[in-house]
């Protein structure tokens, strides 16, 4: 399976802006009866292993925009109690509206439309300033958010600089993209979205709270008796939703790996008859996938239509209760109007915050293993005073073993990729520590066995090696590494865009290109990875030429597996089980009957007669 998929599949991250409120209590966005968490987080349920510190620490990062984000906290208090207010003076017009018609009828009076009327230009009014309160909470807190994930992007991309290539060696990528793409953006949703609606929704229960018992207590109390009901069944459901829709995510990160993996090996598997076996690996994650989704998805469902009826029970009790209290004229009309609106109101607030409790776990998790990518240990620092780069131009080095030698890792260690750990490697007496790592890379240039080519054009990919060069010089790079020919044969020569795959052109040609790249950087020595061995013979002879005449005057290293193509190197180090075992010319490796002579003769199937000329 392919762990960039199973890695960046992640935690769903829901949808906390789900369960924002309308602008106010039963007026514009509020729901229907008994209304449940209309946005619950559906995630994968991962939990920080240092909640507190992590949650510390996020709120440290966050600390040059604390005015912002306690002015942002004010507004919201403001709209919510603009919004709380609504229906209490909103159940004014009911009441006016019920004595009007009533005295109507008895012939004491008329209907006071006048007075209704300003009541609810009043009230339409206290909607408005909410809304737009609101609003510029929504504006500035999405701002905020948006430029602290600028910020943990820009310093997670500093910080990959300076890591050392010995944590991408040992760490999947998948998992590197999954820390910098999707727990970022679950911090930035967390941060946009649920800060404020954590203030919104503890103003509004504790709001709607004490507006219910200004109206009531009596009514307040048979409200609250029906409240732990209701989230008794919320609490039923997310538990064991929250695993299935773990286990949703999971399985779907399979069925994507699969798809993936299918699709870019394709020509593998169908040139080894794999279609059938590929089709029952599909519907085995494919099943096991639509078994958790129709769970989940049933479970979710189910939420919103049990909340409505344990809330219309309620709404009865209420309405039979007020009703009750309202012939002696113990409570107005308007008032059991603006409770029942309050009611409505009441359970929203509640499930938004047992909702973003598990949405600050699962933001804590993605902010730690962000904190522990940044807390990496950096590549060791650079020399107070660095040597001088001007390095003279020498020999043709080869090093030559068995898969698994030691060679690349060699290669990797010149360059100071990797830090030695004891010994020193001296360049030209200098020891390499003493260079600064910028000036040392400088100093080389690499064809590698597996080409990297990026999204651009061809000119652009050439130009990478050295990005001041000039057309000119980019076209005589080409030339010397016999890449001109099939450049100008595509349909827009040196302009022709390589694609994501680079799978545009041939792997002999990304060969060819990665070679003109080393050329234009015209570096002072020269890492030849099996640079020639995705090519075919004739242009084998071809490049091998044109590496001689790059490489004079220049210290050449060249790994290589056939040894065919070393026996002019001026030294040859033997590798062997992470050890240079011999070292020499070609002749003389081969008269020492050692383990060189063993490798180069099994190439050309003389192992036998071999034996025999040591021997004699």
């Amino acid at each position: 399976m392919s762990d960039s998929n199973r890695n960046t599949s992640g935690p769903a991250t829901g949808s906390a802006s789900g369960a924002r409120r309308g602008p106010g209590m039963g007026g514009p966005g509020m729901g229907g009866p008994g209304m449940g968490p209309p946005g619950m987080m559906m995630g994968g349920g991962a939990k920080a292993k240092n909640f507190k510190g992590t949650m510390r620490r996020l709120i440290a990062y966050i600390g040059q925009y604390r005015v912002a984000v306690i002015a942002v906290w004010v507004i919201a208090l403001v709209s919510t109690a603009f919004s709380i207010a609504g229906p209490k003076i909103l159940g004014q017009a009911t009441t006016k509206l019920f004595e009007g018609v009533m005295a109507k009828l008895s012939g004491k009076g008329e209907v006071d439309f006048t007075s209704i009327g300003n009541i609810l230009l009043f009230t339409l009014g206290l909607y408005v300033i909410s809304a737009i309160f609101s609003y510029i909470q929504g504006w500035v807190m999405s701002g905020i958010a948006v430029k602290i994930t600028y910020r943990f992007r820009r310093d997670l991309s500093e910080k990959m600089n300076r890591m050392p290539l010995r944590y991408f060696d040992g760490t999947n990528h998948g998992e590197v993209l999954s820390r910098i793409t999707n727990d970022v953006d679950v911090v930035n949703q967390t941060l946009s979205q649920s800060l404020t609606q954590i203030v919104t929704s503890v103003a509004t229960v504790l709001g709607v709270m004490a507006m219910m018992l200004s109206i009531s207590w009596k009514l307040t109390l048979v409200a609250l008796v029906i409240m732990p009901v209701s989230m008794v069944f919320v609490s039923f459901i997310i538990k064991r939703s929250q695993k299935l829709f773990k286990a949703q995510q999971e399985h779907l990160g399979h069925v994507n790996s699969h798809v993936e993996e299918m699709y870019g090996g394709h020509l593998v598997m169908k040139a080894f008859n794999g279609e059938k076996k590929s089709v029952e690996a599909f519907e085995k994650h494919n099943a096991r996938l639509y078994t958790v989704a129709w769970k989940s998805t049933f479970l979710s469902g189910l939420m919103m239509p049990m909340m409505m009826f344990i809330g219309n029970l309620g709404y009865v009790a209420i309405s039979m209760l007020g009703g009750y209290y309202a012939v002696p004229k113990a409570i107005t009309v308007g008032d059991i109007q603006a409770f029942i609106q309050y009611v409505r109101s009441f359970t929203m607030p509640l499930s938004q915050l047992a909702n973003i409790s598990n949405v600050l776990q699962q933001t804590a998790a993605a902010a730690e293993r962000v904190f522990e990518f940044l807390d990496e240990k950096d590549e060791s620092p650079e020399t107070a005073n660095p040597a001088d780069s001007d390095l003279d131009r020498g020999h043709k080095i080869a090093i030559v073993g068995p898969t698994g030698a030691g060679k690349t890792t060699m290669v990797k260690l010149l360059m100071r990729f990797y830090d030695l750990e004891s010994g020193h490697i001296l360049i030209d007496g200098i020891d390499g520590s003493t260079f600064t790592r910028k000036d040392l890379r400088k100093c080389f240039g690499m064809v590698l066995q597996d080409t990297w080519l990026y999204n651009g054009s061809i000119m652009e990919n050439i130009r990478y090696g050295r990005p001041e060069a000039s057309d000119a010089e980019v076209f005589e790079a080409a030339r010397t590494a016999h890449a001109d020919h099939f450049i100008r044969a595509q349909p827009q020569g040196y302009e022709t865009v390589i694609n994501e795959e680079a799978n545009n052109i041939s792997q002999g040609q990304k060969q060819l290109l990665t070679i003109a790249r080393a050329i234009i950087a015209d570096p002072k020595m020269l890492i030849l990875d099996e640079a020639t061995s995705s090519v075919d013979t004739r242009t084998e002879i071809l490049i091998q030429k044109a590496m001689d005449n790059l490489m004079k005057d220049r210290t050449s290293f060249i790994i290589a597996h056939r040894l065919s193509t070393v026996k002019n190197a001026d030294l040859i180090l033997v590798m062997k089980d992470g050890n240079i075992v011999e070292q020499g010319r070609h002749e003389e490796l081969l008269a020492q009957c050692g383990f060189y002579a063993e490798i180069y003769n099994s190439q050309f199937d003389r192992i036998g007669s071999t034996a025999e000329e040591c021997a004699s």
